[in-house]
Protein backbone atom coordinates (compact mmCIF):
# COMPACT_ATOMS: atom_id res chain seq x y z
CA UNK A 1 0.00 0.00 0.00
CA UNK A 2 2.87 2.41 0.82
CA UNK A 3 4.59 1.53 -2.46
CA UNK A 4 1.42 2.21 -4.37
CA UNK A 5 1.07 5.67 -2.75
CA UNK A 6 4.69 6.50 -3.66
CA UNK A 7 4.24 5.47 -7.30
CA UNK A 8 1.01 7.47 -7.50
CA UNK A 9 2.72 10.56 -6.01
CA UNK A 10 5.54 10.28 -8.57
CA UNK A 11 3.09 9.93 -11.45
CA UNK A 12 1.13 12.99 -10.32
CA UNK A 13 4.28 15.07 -10.88
CA UNK A 14 5.95 13.00 -13.60
CA UNK A 15 3.13 11.30 -15.48
CA UNK A 16 5.48 9.84 -18.14
CA UNK A 17 7.90 8.19 -15.68
CA UNK A 18 8.17 4.68 -17.16
CA UNK A 19 9.61 2.98 -14.06
CA UNK A 20 6.78 4.38 -11.87
CA UNK A 21 4.19 3.27 -14.48
CA UNK A 22 5.67 -0.23 -14.56
CA UNK A 23 5.92 -0.41 -10.76
CA UNK A 24 2.27 0.65 -10.28
CA UNK A 25 1.10 -1.79 -12.95
CA UNK A 26 2.94 -4.66 -11.28
CA UNK A 27 1.37 -3.76 -7.91
CA UNK A 28 -2.13 -3.72 -9.39
CA UNK A 29 -1.51 -7.09 -11.04
CA UNK A 30 -0.25 -8.50 -7.71
CA UNK A 31 -3.42 -7.33 -5.96
CA UNK A 32 -5.60 -8.87 -8.69
CA UNK A 33 -3.68 -12.14 -8.51
CA UNK A 34 -4.10 -12.23 -4.71
CA UNK A 35 -7.87 -12.11 -5.16
CA UNK A 36 -7.83 -15.58 -6.69
CA UNK A 37 -4.75 -16.81 -4.90
CA UNK A 38 -4.73 -19.31 -2.03
CA UNK A 39 -2.31 -18.88 0.86
CA UNK A 40 0.73 -21.14 1.05
CA UNK A 41 -0.07 -24.81 1.56
CA UNK A 42 1.72 -24.69 4.90
CA UNK A 43 -0.74 -22.07 6.17
CA UNK A 44 -3.70 -24.13 4.97
CA UNK A 45 -2.35 -27.25 6.64
CA UNK A 46 -1.89 -25.39 9.90
CA UNK A 47 -5.47 -24.11 9.71
CA UNK A 48 -6.87 -27.59 9.06
CA UNK A 49 -4.81 -29.05 11.93
CA UNK A 50 -6.16 -26.45 14.35
CA UNK A 51 -9.69 -27.23 13.19
CA UNK A 52 -9.20 -30.97 13.66
CA UNK A 53 -7.80 -30.32 17.17
CA UNK A 54 -10.96 -28.39 18.07
CA UNK A 55 -9.12 -25.08 18.54
CA UNK A 56 -11.96 -23.21 16.87
CA UNK A 57 -11.21 -19.72 18.19
CA UNK A 58 -7.63 -19.99 16.93
CA UNK A 59 -8.94 -21.18 13.54
CA UNK A 60 -11.23 -18.16 13.29
CA UNK A 61 -8.45 -15.75 14.22
CA UNK A 62 -6.03 -17.17 11.66
CA UNK A 63 -8.69 -17.58 8.96
CA UNK A 64 -9.72 -13.93 9.32
CA UNK A 65 -6.09 -12.87 8.93
CA UNK A 66 -5.65 -15.04 5.84
CA UNK A 67 -8.87 -13.81 4.18
CA UNK A 68 -7.67 -10.25 4.68
CA UNK A 69 -4.45 -11.13 2.85
CA UNK A 70 -5.99 -13.55 0.35
CA UNK A 71 -9.63 -12.42 -0.11
CA UNK A 72 -10.07 -14.80 -3.03
CA UNK A 73 -9.19 -17.93 -1.04
CA UNK A 74 -12.60 -19.57 -1.02
CA UNK A 75 -11.18 -22.58 0.86
CA UNK A 76 -10.30 -20.34 3.80
CA UNK A 77 -13.72 -18.67 3.70
CA UNK A 78 -15.28 -22.14 3.92
CA UNK A 79 -13.13 -23.08 6.93
CA UNK A 80 -14.01 -19.77 8.56
CA UNK A 81 -17.72 -20.39 7.94
CA UNK A 82 -17.63 -23.92 9.31
CA UNK A 83 -15.73 -22.80 12.42
CA UNK A 84 -18.03 -19.86 13.14
CA UNK A 85 -21.07 -22.11 12.73
CA UNK A 86 -19.61 -24.63 15.17
CA UNK A 87 -19.56 -22.10 18.04
CA UNK A 88 -22.88 -20.47 17.19
CA UNK A 89 -21.59 -17.38 15.35
CA UNK A 90 -24.27 -17.85 12.73
CA UNK A 91 -24.20 -14.41 11.10
CA UNK A 92 -20.43 -14.59 10.72
CA UNK A 93 -20.74 -18.11 9.30
CA UNK A 94 -23.37 -17.06 6.76
CA UNK A 95 -21.22 -14.09 5.71
CA UNK A 96 -18.16 -16.34 5.20
CA UNK A 97 -20.08 -18.88 3.11
CA UNK A 98 -21.60 -16.11 1.00
CA UNK A 99 -18.12 -14.67 0.37
CA UNK A 100 -16.96 -18.12 -0.73
CA UNK A 101 -19.93 -18.49 -3.09
CA UNK A 102 -19.17 -15.16 -4.77
CA UNK A 103 -15.70 -16.46 -5.61
CA UNK A 104 -16.73 -19.99 -6.54
CA UNK A 105 -20.34 -21.27 -6.60
CA UNK A 106 -19.97 -24.73 -5.06
CA UNK A 107 -22.53 -27.35 -4.05
CA UNK A 108 -20.86 -28.12 -0.68
CA UNK A 109 -20.75 -24.43 0.24
CA UNK A 110 -24.44 -23.97 -0.64
CA UNK A 111 -25.21 -26.95 1.59
CA UNK A 112 -23.18 -25.48 4.46
CA UNK A 113 -24.89 -22.12 4.07
CA UNK A 114 -28.25 -23.89 4.11
CA UNK A 115 -27.33 -25.49 7.44
CA UNK A 116 -26.53 -22.09 8.93
CA UNK A 117 -29.76 -20.57 7.62
CA UNK A 118 -31.65 -23.52 9.06
CA UNK A 119 -30.04 -22.92 12.46
CA UNK A 120 -31.16 -19.28 12.17
CA UNK A 121 -34.73 -20.53 11.54
CA UNK A 122 -34.61 -18.87 8.11
CA UNK A 123 -36.34 -21.94 6.70
CA UNK A 124 -37.55 -20.65 3.35
CA UNK A 125 -34.15 -19.21 2.45
CA UNK A 126 -32.43 -22.43 3.58
CA UNK A 127 -34.68 -24.50 1.30
CA UNK A 128 -33.83 -22.21 -1.61
CA UNK A 129 -30.09 -22.64 -0.92
CA UNK A 130 -30.30 -26.45 -0.66
CA UNK A 131 -32.09 -26.50 -4.01
CA UNK A 132 -29.20 -24.51 -5.52
CA UNK A 133 -26.80 -27.11 -4.17
CA UNK A 134 -28.86 -29.82 -5.89
CA UNK A 135 -28.87 -27.89 -9.18
CA UNK A 136 -25.07 -27.98 -9.15
CA UNK A 137 -24.87 -31.55 -7.86
CA UNK A 138 -28.08 -33.57 -8.48
CA UNK A 139 -26.68 -36.65 -6.68
CA UNK A 140 -25.99 -34.77 -3.43
CA UNK A 141 -27.48 -37.04 -0.76
CA UNK A 142 -26.79 -34.70 2.16
CA UNK A 143 -28.59 -31.81 0.50
CA UNK A 144 -31.69 -33.97 -0.06
CA UNK A 145 -31.50 -35.09 3.57
CA UNK A 146 -31.26 -31.51 4.84
CA UNK A 147 -34.08 -30.46 2.54
CA UNK A 148 -36.24 -33.25 3.94
CA UNK A 149 -35.54 -32.12 7.50
CA UNK A 150 -36.75 -28.60 6.69
CA UNK A 151 -39.90 -29.88 4.97
CA UNK A 152 -40.59 -31.97 8.08
CA UNK A 153 -40.08 -28.86 10.22
CA UNK A 154 -42.79 -27.18 8.14
CA UNK A 155 -45.10 -30.21 8.58
CA UNK A 156 -44.82 -30.86 4.81
CA UNK A 157 -44.32 -34.56 5.40
CA UNK A 158 -45.09 -35.78 1.87
CA UNK A 159 -42.31 -33.55 0.52
CA UNK A 160 -40.03 -34.59 3.38
CA UNK A 161 -40.58 -38.27 2.57
CA UNK A 162 -39.78 -37.64 -1.09
CA UNK A 163 -36.55 -35.83 -0.19
CA UNK A 164 -35.43 -38.55 2.25
CA UNK A 165 -36.15 -41.22 -0.38
CA UNK A 166 -34.02 -39.31 -2.90
CA UNK A 167 -31.13 -39.21 -0.44
CA UNK A 168 -31.49 -42.97 0.11
CA UNK A 169 -31.56 -43.65 -3.65
CA UNK A 170 -28.19 -41.91 -3.88
CA UNK A 171 -26.83 -43.46 -0.69
CA UNK A 172 -28.62 -46.73 0.20
CA UNK A 173 -26.73 -46.91 3.50
CA UNK A 174 -27.84 -43.48 4.72
CA UNK A 175 -28.95 -44.51 8.22
CA UNK A 176 -29.83 -40.96 9.30
CA UNK A 177 -32.16 -40.55 6.32
CA UNK A 178 -33.96 -43.80 7.19
CA UNK A 179 -34.21 -42.55 10.79
CA UNK A 180 -35.97 -39.31 9.78
CA UNK A 181 -38.01 -41.09 7.12
CA UNK A 182 -39.48 -43.27 9.87
CA UNK A 183 -40.64 -40.27 11.88
CA UNK A 184 -42.09 -38.61 8.78
CA UNK A 185 -44.13 -41.75 8.04
CA UNK A 186 -45.33 -41.74 11.66
CA UNK A 187 -46.55 -38.16 11.27
CA UNK A 188 -48.84 -39.14 8.40
CA UNK A 189 -50.10 -42.24 10.21
CA UNK A 190 -48.12 -44.81 8.16
CA UNK A 191 -46.95 -46.75 11.20
CA UNK A 192 -45.86 -49.96 9.46
CA UNK A 193 -43.63 -47.99 7.11
CA UNK A 194 -42.40 -45.92 10.04
CA UNK A 195 -41.27 -49.02 11.92
CA UNK A 196 -39.74 -50.55 8.78
CA UNK A 197 -37.68 -47.42 8.04
CA UNK A 198 -36.52 -47.10 11.66
CA UNK A 199 -35.47 -50.76 11.81
CA UNK A 200 -33.56 -50.29 8.55
CA UNK A 201 -31.71 -47.34 10.07
CA UNK A 202 -30.73 -49.45 13.09
CA UNK A 203 -29.58 -52.34 10.87
CA UNK A 204 -27.24 -49.98 8.98
CA UNK A 205 -25.94 -48.08 11.99
CA UNK A 206 -26.86 -49.30 15.45
CA UNK A 207 -25.43 -46.40 17.45
CA UNK A 208 -27.67 -43.46 16.46
CA UNK A 209 -29.55 -42.33 19.63
CA UNK A 210 -32.14 -40.41 17.61
CA UNK A 211 -33.33 -43.55 15.81
CA UNK A 212 -34.09 -45.29 19.10
CA UNK A 213 -35.84 -42.18 20.35
CA UNK A 214 -37.97 -42.07 17.19
CA UNK A 215 -38.86 -45.74 17.56
CA UNK A 216 -39.95 -44.96 21.10
CA UNK A 217 -42.26 -42.22 19.79
CA UNK A 218 -43.78 -44.55 17.17
CA UNK A 219 -44.38 -47.33 19.70
CA UNK A 220 -45.85 -44.83 22.19
CA UNK A 221 -48.38 -43.82 19.53
CA UNK A 222 -49.30 -47.47 19.09
CA UNK A 223 -49.80 -47.97 22.82
CA UNK A 224 -46.82 -50.34 23.07
CA UNK A 225 -45.48 -48.60 26.14
CA UNK A 226 -43.14 -51.29 27.45
CA UNK A 227 -41.45 -51.63 24.06
CA UNK A 228 -41.23 -47.85 23.75
CA UNK A 229 -39.56 -47.65 27.16
CA UNK A 230 -36.85 -50.09 26.04
CA UNK A 231 -36.07 -48.03 22.93
CA UNK A 232 -35.88 -44.80 24.92
CA UNK A 233 -33.55 -46.51 27.39
CA UNK A 234 -31.31 -47.61 24.52
CA UNK A 235 -31.18 -44.02 23.21
CA UNK A 236 -30.20 -42.83 26.70
CA UNK A 237 -27.61 -45.60 27.04
CA UNK A 238 -25.95 -44.28 23.88
CA UNK A 239 -26.29 -40.64 24.97
CA UNK A 240 -26.94 -40.31 28.73
CA UNK A 241 -27.68 -36.57 28.50
CA UNK A 242 -30.20 -36.99 25.66
CA UNK A 243 -32.78 -34.69 27.25
CA UNK A 244 -35.44 -35.07 24.55
CA UNK A 245 -35.40 -38.87 24.88
CA UNK A 246 -35.56 -38.63 28.67
CA UNK A 247 -38.47 -36.18 28.44
CA UNK A 248 -40.29 -38.50 26.04
CA UNK A 249 -39.54 -41.44 28.35
CA UNK A 250 -41.18 -39.57 31.23
CA UNK A 251 -44.51 -39.45 29.38
CA UNK A 252 -44.31 -43.13 28.47
CA UNK A 253 -43.58 -44.06 32.09
CA UNK A 254 -46.60 -42.01 33.18
CA UNK A 255 -48.80 -43.57 30.49
CA UNK A 256 -47.70 -46.97 31.79
CA UNK A 257 -48.61 -46.00 35.41
CA UNK A 258 -44.94 -45.91 36.42
CA UNK A 259 -45.39 -42.64 38.31
CA UNK A 260 -42.18 -42.36 40.33
CA UNK A 261 -40.01 -43.13 37.29
CA UNK A 262 -42.08 -40.78 35.13
CA UNK A 263 -41.84 -37.80 37.49
CA UNK A 264 -38.08 -38.28 37.92
CA UNK A 265 -37.46 -38.29 34.16
CA UNK A 266 -39.84 -35.33 33.74
CA UNK A 267 -37.26 -33.14 35.47
CA UNK A 268 -35.16 -33.46 32.28
CA UNK A 269 -37.65 -31.15 30.58
CA UNK A 270 -35.44 -28.18 31.53
CA UNK A 271 -32.64 -29.49 29.33
CA UNK A 272 -34.83 -29.66 26.20
CA UNK A 273 -34.66 -26.80 23.65
CA UNK A 274 -38.38 -26.09 24.13
CA UNK A 275 -38.24 -25.46 27.89
CA UNK A 276 -34.60 -24.56 28.49
CA UNK A 277 -35.31 -20.86 28.03
CA UNK A 278 -38.29 -21.01 30.42
CA UNK A 279 -36.11 -21.92 33.40
CA UNK A 280 -35.82 -19.27 36.11
CA UNK A 281 -32.64 -18.54 38.04
CA UNK A 282 -32.96 -17.47 41.66
CA UNK A 283 -30.44 -16.98 44.44
CA UNK A 284 -32.53 -19.11 46.77
CA UNK A 285 -32.71 -22.88 46.14
CA UNK A 286 -35.32 -25.06 44.54
CA UNK A 287 -37.19 -27.09 47.13
CA UNK A 288 -35.91 -30.66 47.26
CA UNK A 289 -39.21 -32.19 48.40
CA UNK A 290 -37.67 -33.28 51.73
CA UNK A 291 -36.71 -30.15 53.67
CA UNK A 292 -39.49 -29.04 55.98
CA UNK A 293 -41.57 -26.08 54.82
CA UNK A 294 -42.73 -25.30 58.36
CA UNK A 295 -42.25 -21.55 59.02
CA UNK A 296 -41.00 -21.19 55.42
CA UNK A 297 -42.20 -19.29 52.38
CA UNK A 298 -42.22 -21.13 49.05
CA UNK A 299 -42.56 -19.53 45.63
CA UNK A 300 -44.46 -21.64 43.11
CA UNK A 301 -44.13 -20.46 39.53
CA UNK A 302 -45.95 -21.32 36.33
CA UNK A 303 -43.86 -22.80 33.57
CA UNK A 304 -46.10 -23.79 30.65
CA UNK A 305 -49.66 -23.11 29.40
CA UNK A 306 -52.61 -21.80 31.39
CA UNK A 307 -54.32 -25.19 31.21
CA UNK A 308 -51.32 -26.73 32.98
CA UNK A 309 -51.33 -23.99 35.61
CA UNK A 310 -55.01 -24.58 36.38
CA UNK A 311 -54.56 -28.36 36.52
CA UNK A 312 -51.55 -28.13 38.81
CA UNK A 313 -53.30 -25.62 41.07
CA UNK A 314 -55.33 -28.61 42.32
CA UNK A 315 -52.24 -29.42 44.49
CA UNK A 316 -52.16 -26.05 46.22
CA UNK A 317 -54.27 -27.04 49.20
CA UNK A 318 -51.76 -29.81 49.98
CA UNK A 319 -48.80 -27.42 49.79
CA UNK A 320 -50.72 -24.90 51.88
CA UNK A 321 -50.94 -27.39 54.73
CA UNK A 322 -47.13 -27.72 54.73
CA UNK A 323 -45.81 -24.17 54.33
CA UNK A 324 -46.16 -21.01 56.40
CA UNK A 325 -46.75 -18.93 53.27
CA UNK A 326 -47.11 -19.57 49.53
CA UNK A 327 -46.48 -17.11 46.73
CA UNK A 328 -47.96 -18.31 43.43
CA UNK A 329 -46.76 -16.56 40.30
CA UNK A 330 -48.96 -17.35 37.33
CA UNK A 331 -50.06 -15.91 34.00
CA UNK A 332 -51.65 -12.49 34.51
CA UNK A 333 -55.00 -13.60 33.07
CA UNK A 334 -55.31 -16.29 35.78
CA UNK A 335 -54.76 -14.00 38.78
CA UNK A 336 -58.46 -13.12 39.44
CA UNK A 337 -59.65 -16.75 39.25
CA UNK A 338 -56.80 -18.26 41.28
CA UNK A 339 -56.89 -15.48 43.90
CA UNK A 340 -60.54 -16.23 44.59
CA UNK A 341 -59.99 -20.00 44.47
CA UNK A 342 -57.07 -19.92 46.93
CA UNK A 343 -57.64 -16.97 49.30
CA UNK A 344 -54.87 -18.10 51.71
CA UNK A 345 -52.23 -17.95 48.97
CA UNK A 346 -50.55 -14.81 47.63
CA UNK A 347 -51.33 -14.97 43.89
CA UNK A 348 -49.37 -12.62 41.60
CA UNK A 349 -48.73 -12.17 37.89
CA UNK A 350 -45.35 -13.64 37.00
CA UNK A 351 -42.50 -11.15 36.78
CA UNK A 352 -39.07 -12.47 35.78
CA UNK A 353 -37.31 -9.11 35.71
CA UNK A 354 -35.92 -9.26 39.27
CA UNK A 355 -35.36 -13.00 39.69
CA UNK A 356 -31.68 -12.74 40.60
CA UNK A 357 -32.30 -10.16 43.34
CA UNK A 358 -35.35 -11.64 45.05
CA UNK A 359 -35.28 -12.49 48.75
CA UNK A 360 -39.00 -12.77 49.56
CA UNK A 361 -39.02 -16.59 49.78
CA UNK A 362 -36.97 -19.46 51.21
CA UNK A 363 -37.51 -22.02 48.43
CA UNK A 364 -39.00 -22.08 44.94
CA UNK A 365 -40.56 -24.80 42.83
CA UNK A 366 -41.85 -24.88 39.23
CA UNK A 367 -45.47 -26.03 39.17
CA UNK A 368 -44.70 -29.01 36.94
CA UNK A 369 -42.72 -30.52 39.84
CA UNK A 370 -45.64 -30.39 42.30
CA UNK A 371 -46.92 -33.84 41.39
CA UNK A 372 -43.50 -35.41 41.89
CA UNK A 373 -43.39 -34.14 45.46
CA UNK A 374 -47.03 -34.59 46.47
CA UNK A 375 -48.23 -37.61 44.50
CA UNK A 376 -48.81 -39.77 47.60
CA UNK A 377 -51.17 -37.21 49.17
CA UNK A 378 -52.88 -36.66 45.82
CA UNK A 379 -53.61 -40.36 45.43
CA UNK A 380 -54.85 -40.54 49.00
CA UNK A 381 -57.24 -37.63 48.53
CA UNK A 382 -58.35 -38.78 45.06
CA UNK A 383 -59.95 -36.52 42.47
CA UNK A 384 -61.71 -33.36 43.65
CA UNK A 385 -65.26 -32.20 43.00
CA UNK A 386 -63.84 -28.80 42.11
CA UNK A 387 -60.85 -26.61 42.92
CA UNK A 388 -61.55 -23.42 40.93
CA UNK A 389 -64.07 -20.90 42.27
CA UNK A 390 -65.81 -18.66 39.72
CA UNK A 391 -67.44 -15.35 40.64
CA UNK A 392 -70.96 -16.36 41.85
CA UNK A 393 -72.47 -13.08 40.67
CA UNK A 394 -71.18 -13.66 37.14
CA UNK A 395 -72.33 -17.30 37.22
CA UNK A 396 -75.86 -16.10 37.98
CA UNK A 397 -75.58 -13.52 35.20
CA UNK A 398 -74.67 -16.22 32.68
CA UNK A 399 -77.44 -18.53 33.85
CA UNK A 400 -79.99 -15.79 33.25
CA UNK A 401 -78.46 -14.90 29.90
CA UNK A 402 -78.54 -18.52 28.77
CA UNK A 403 -82.21 -18.79 29.74
CA UNK A 404 -82.89 -15.71 27.61
CA UNK A 405 -81.63 -17.65 24.56
CA UNK A 406 -83.65 -20.83 25.04
CA UNK A 407 -84.92 -23.27 27.64
CA UNK A 408 -82.89 -26.16 26.31
CA UNK A 409 -79.94 -28.07 27.77
CA UNK A 410 -76.83 -25.87 27.57
CA UNK A 411 -73.76 -27.59 26.14
CA UNK A 412 -70.46 -25.72 25.75
CA UNK A 413 -68.32 -26.94 22.87
CA UNK A 414 -64.64 -26.53 21.97
CA UNK A 415 -62.98 -28.47 19.15
CA UNK A 416 -59.35 -27.39 18.79
CA UNK A 417 -56.42 -25.57 20.36
CA UNK A 418 -55.11 -22.29 19.00
CA UNK A 419 -51.63 -23.90 18.94
CA UNK A 420 -51.18 -25.92 15.76
CA UNK A 421 -48.58 -28.55 14.93
CA UNK A 422 -48.70 -31.92 13.21
CA UNK A 423 -48.80 -33.62 16.61
CA UNK A 424 -51.50 -31.40 18.10
CA UNK A 425 -53.70 -31.77 15.02
CA UNK A 426 -54.00 -35.49 15.73
CA UNK A 427 -56.09 -34.52 18.77
CA UNK A 428 -58.58 -32.45 16.78
CA UNK A 429 -60.92 -34.28 14.39
CA UNK A 430 -62.75 -32.29 11.68
CA UNK A 431 -66.18 -30.87 12.54
CA UNK A 432 -67.85 -33.56 10.42
CA UNK A 433 -66.85 -36.13 13.09
CA UNK A 434 -69.00 -34.25 15.62
CA UNK A 435 -72.18 -35.21 13.72
CA UNK A 436 -73.67 -37.48 16.47
CA UNK A 437 -73.35 -34.64 19.00
CA UNK A 438 -74.86 -31.95 16.79
CA UNK A 439 -77.75 -34.23 15.86
CA UNK A 440 -78.99 -34.46 19.45
CA UNK A 441 -82.31 -32.56 19.39
CA UNK A 442 -83.37 -29.64 21.60
CA UNK A 443 -79.88 -28.77 22.78
CA UNK A 444 -78.44 -25.25 22.95
CA UNK A 445 -74.77 -25.23 21.96
CA UNK A 446 -72.52 -22.49 23.33
CA UNK A 447 -69.16 -21.64 21.78
CA UNK A 448 -66.11 -22.01 24.03
CA UNK A 449 -63.65 -21.87 21.15
CA UNK A 450 -61.46 -18.86 21.80
CA UNK A 451 -59.81 -18.33 18.39
CA UNK A 452 -60.45 -19.10 14.70
CA UNK A 453 -64.03 -20.26 15.20
CA UNK A 454 -66.12 -18.28 12.70
CA UNK A 455 -65.69 -20.61 9.71
CA UNK A 456 -66.30 -23.72 11.81
CA UNK A 457 -69.46 -22.30 13.36
CA UNK A 458 -70.75 -21.42 9.89
CA UNK A 459 -69.92 -24.94 8.66
CA UNK A 460 -71.86 -26.56 11.52
CA UNK A 461 -74.89 -24.43 10.78
CA UNK A 462 -74.64 -25.16 7.06
CA UNK A 463 -74.02 -28.92 7.40
CA UNK A 464 -76.22 -29.76 10.40
CA UNK A 465 -78.65 -26.86 10.65
CA UNK A 466 -77.43 -26.27 14.20
CA UNK A 467 -76.55 -22.90 15.65
CA UNK A 468 -73.57 -22.60 17.99
CA UNK A 469 -74.24 -19.45 20.02
CA UNK A 470 -71.23 -17.18 20.39
CA UNK A 471 -71.02 -14.28 22.84
CA UNK A 472 -69.03 -11.53 21.15
CA UNK A 473 -68.84 -9.44 24.32
CA UNK A 474 -66.54 -11.89 26.11
CA UNK A 475 -62.87 -12.28 25.25
CA UNK A 476 -62.56 -16.01 25.78
CA UNK A 477 -58.80 -15.94 25.22
CA UNK A 478 -57.96 -13.26 27.79
CA UNK A 479 -60.85 -13.10 30.27
CA UNK A 480 -60.44 -16.51 31.91
CA UNK A 481 -62.38 -15.48 35.03
CA UNK A 482 -65.43 -14.73 32.92
CA UNK A 483 -65.02 -18.00 30.99
CA UNK A 484 -64.98 -19.82 34.33
CA UNK A 485 -68.30 -18.21 35.25
CA UNK A 486 -69.80 -19.09 31.87
CA UNK A 487 -68.70 -22.72 32.06
CA UNK A 488 -70.09 -22.97 35.62
CA UNK A 489 -73.50 -21.88 34.25
CA UNK A 490 -73.55 -24.64 31.60
CA UNK A 491 -75.03 -28.11 31.98
CA UNK A 492 -72.08 -29.81 30.28
CA UNK A 493 -68.93 -29.07 28.31
CA UNK A 494 -67.86 -31.26 25.38
CA UNK A 495 -64.39 -30.68 24.00
CA UNK A 496 -61.21 -32.10 22.56
CA UNK A 497 -58.00 -31.67 24.61
CA UNK A 498 -57.73 -27.89 24.87
CA UNK A 499 -57.92 -25.18 27.56
CA UNK A 500 -61.72 -24.73 28.07
CA UNK A 501 -62.31 -28.22 29.53
CA UNK A 502 -59.49 -27.56 31.99
CA UNK A 503 -61.56 -24.62 33.24
CA UNK A 504 -64.93 -26.37 33.23
CA UNK A 505 -63.62 -29.49 34.98
CA UNK A 506 -61.89 -27.27 37.55
CA UNK A 507 -65.13 -25.45 38.45
CA UNK A 508 -67.04 -28.75 38.64
CA UNK A 509 -69.14 -28.66 35.47
CA UNK A 510 -69.69 -32.12 33.89
CA UNK A 511 -67.01 -32.27 31.20
CA UNK A 512 -66.49 -34.80 28.40
CA UNK A 513 -63.18 -34.81 26.53
CA UNK A 514 -62.92 -36.58 23.19
CA UNK A 515 -59.45 -37.92 23.78
CA UNK A 516 -56.62 -39.65 21.92
CA UNK A 517 -55.65 -42.41 24.36
CA UNK A 518 -51.98 -42.80 23.32
CA UNK A 519 -51.24 -39.07 23.35
CA UNK A 520 -48.41 -37.83 25.56
CA UNK A 521 -50.96 -35.25 26.76
CA UNK A 522 -53.03 -38.09 28.26
CA UNK A 523 -51.29 -38.54 31.61
CA UNK A 524 -51.85 -37.69 35.25
CA UNK A 525 -49.80 -34.52 34.60
CA UNK A 526 -52.09 -33.18 31.90
CA UNK A 527 -55.59 -34.40 32.86
CA UNK A 528 -57.64 -32.43 35.40
CA UNK A 529 -58.03 -33.95 38.88
CA UNK A 530 -61.78 -33.53 38.77
CA UNK A 531 -64.62 -35.95 39.50
CA UNK A 532 -66.70 -34.06 36.93
CA UNK A 533 -64.35 -35.07 34.10
CA UNK A 534 -64.77 -38.07 31.84
CA UNK A 535 -62.31 -38.94 29.08
CA UNK A 536 -63.85 -40.79 26.13
CA UNK A 537 -60.96 -42.44 24.33
CA UNK A 538 -60.05 -43.21 20.75
CA UNK A 539 -57.05 -45.40 20.02
CA UNK A 540 -54.52 -44.35 17.39
CA UNK A 541 -55.77 -46.93 14.90
CA UNK A 542 -59.48 -46.13 15.37
CA UNK A 543 -61.80 -43.51 13.83
CA UNK A 544 -63.47 -40.91 16.04
CA UNK A 545 -67.11 -41.91 15.42
CA UNK A 546 -67.45 -44.19 18.47
CA UNK A 547 -66.24 -41.39 20.76
CA UNK A 548 -68.80 -38.86 19.60
CA UNK A 549 -71.62 -41.43 19.64
CA UNK A 550 -70.87 -42.15 23.30
CA UNK A 551 -70.80 -38.44 24.08
CA UNK A 552 -74.12 -37.96 22.26
CA UNK A 553 -75.63 -40.73 24.43
CA UNK A 554 -74.42 -38.92 27.55
CA UNK A 555 -76.05 -35.68 26.39
CA UNK A 556 -79.34 -37.52 25.83
CA UNK A 557 -79.14 -38.97 29.36
CA UNK A 558 -78.47 -35.50 30.75
CA UNK A 559 -81.48 -34.10 28.86
CA UNK A 560 -83.77 -36.82 30.13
Amino acid sequence: AEAQKLYETILQKFSNNIRAQQGLASLIKYKQDSLIQNPPQESLNQLVNLYNQGQIEAVIEQAEALTAQYPGAYVVWNILGASAAQIGMLEEAANAFNKSLVIKPDAETFNNLGNVLSDQNNTDKAIEVYKKALMLKPNFADAYYNLGSLFAKQDKFDQAIKAYKNSILINPDYAEAYCNLGLAYRNIGEFNKAIEASKKSISIKSNIPLTYNNMGIILQDLGKFEEAIQFYKKAIELRPNFAIARHNLSYTFLSNRMLKEGFNEYEWRWQTPKLNLQQRNFTYPMWDGKTTLKDKTILLWCEQGIGDTMNWSSCLSIVNSRAKHIILECQKKLVPLLSRSFPNIEVKAQDRSKDADRDDFDFHLPMGSLYKNFIDEMIEKGNLESYLVPDPVRVQYWKERLHSISKGTYIGVCWKSSLKSSYRLQHYPPMSEWAPVFKVPDVTFINLQYKDYEDDIAKVENDFGVKIHNFEDIDQYEDIDEVAALTAALDMVVSTKATPPMISAGVGTPTKIANWRQSTYNTILTNPRSTSLEMIHRDTWEPWDKVFKLIADDILKLKN
